[in-house]
């Protein structure tokens, strides 16, 4: 059996909430940014997706543009909500968008923020807001099925029946793009991930936290029989890189302020987030890898944050990469 690749990944974040906050909705902006992600050593490009709560570009029609102005860095939205589309068209769309970028994709799935903005989004494409979780995990068999080697014709489930599968586009790999989903340390996303998806995507606000979650999430992985590396423990985290703290602290608040409409304080209990110099947030970060973390992705806290790049690849790729060299 092959061993496990147990060297950590860092990626970033596209800024498409950014710019409509901003009320810019260029593309060649975003373009840009993948571009120079690629350039200065990123291992990942990723893009979240909202249609009304946080109203950004489509995460897939923007990673299709970016797959084709890189040439090797992963692609990954973080993260996808699938209740937002139906299951045949999102099976479909992720297929074609892995195709497009070559086997590049990886899929983190979330099954919609417990807030009122995304309740009411929910109801604005007719999808349930109840049983949302039970719901994903439907789409993804569903989308398993379509893209099974087997060829399955139809799926039937709780909420879900379809026929013709097996006249979709398969993906370029075999059974898909890997699948993980986003989603905190509560016992059941733990064990929902540890017998079904492909990676964990949280925002813990401590490391200490982290690291208990992924112990015991590796633990219900071999309790249901998957082997070891099944499962990529990822990580996200939001980031405010400048010279002064208080000044990044400031900049961090006004960020979370406009996209989300809460502030720092309320948002620190449920994610994670650190601010001040370059070395210092690699620091930070590299207590999550210490505990498990093996794919970072990094959202620059900032509604411009093109001039922070630079500054995280250059702190933070080295400090990761040292520590599971």
């Amino acid at each position: 059996m092959a061993i496990p690749d147990q060297s950590a990944r860092l990626g970033v974040l596209l800024p498409t909430r950014e710019q409509a906050i901003l009320g810019d909705f260029t593309a060649s902006p975003l373009l840009e940014f993948a571009r120079q992600a690629e350039g200065l050593g990123f291992d990942s490009l990723w893009t979240g997706d909202s249609l009304t709560a946080r109203p950004r570009l489509d995460p897939l029609v923007v990673l299709s543009a970016a797959g084709a102005v890189t040439r090797s860095i992963t692609l990954g939205t973080a993260a996808l909500t699938p209740a937002l589309r139906h299951p045949l068209i999102g099976a479909n769309m992720v297929s074609s968008l892995d195709h497009v970028c070559g086997g590049r994709l990886i899929m983190g799935l979330g099954s919609g923020f417990p807030v009122p903005e995304t309740e009411a989004e929910f109801a604005a494409v007719g999808a349930s807001f109840t049983g949302r979780a039970g719901r994903l995990d439907e789409t993804v068999a569903l989308w398993r099925t379509a893209w099974g080697e087997a060829g399955d014709e139809a799926f039937s489930g709780r909420y879900w029946q379809a026929g013709q599968l097996d006249r979709l586009p398969r993906p370029p790999r075999p059974g898909g793009p890997p699948l993980w989903l986003a989603g905190s340390d509560t016992p059941r996303v733990l064990d929902r991930v540890a017998r079904l998806y492909d990676g964990w995507l949280p925002f813990l606000p401590s490391a200490e936290a982290y690291g208990a979650a992924w112990r015991r999430l590796e633990s219900l992985r071999a309790e249901a029989g998957r082997p070891e590396g099944a499962v990529t423990p990822g990580f996200y985290a939001t980031i405010t890189v400048g010279p002064d703290e208080g000044r990044a602290k400031a900049e961090l608040e006004h960020y979370i302020e406009h996209y989300y409409g809460r502030t720092l304080e309320q948002m620190s209990a449920i994610q994670a987030y650190a601010w001040g110099t370059a070395e210092h947030c690699a620091e930070w970060l590299a207590d999550y890898v210490r505990a498990g973390a093996r794919h970072i992705v990094v959202r620059i806290g900032s509604l411009r944050p093109e001039p922070q790049l630079k500054k995280i690849a250059e702190a933070m790729l080295p400090t990761v990469r040292t520590l599971t060299a």
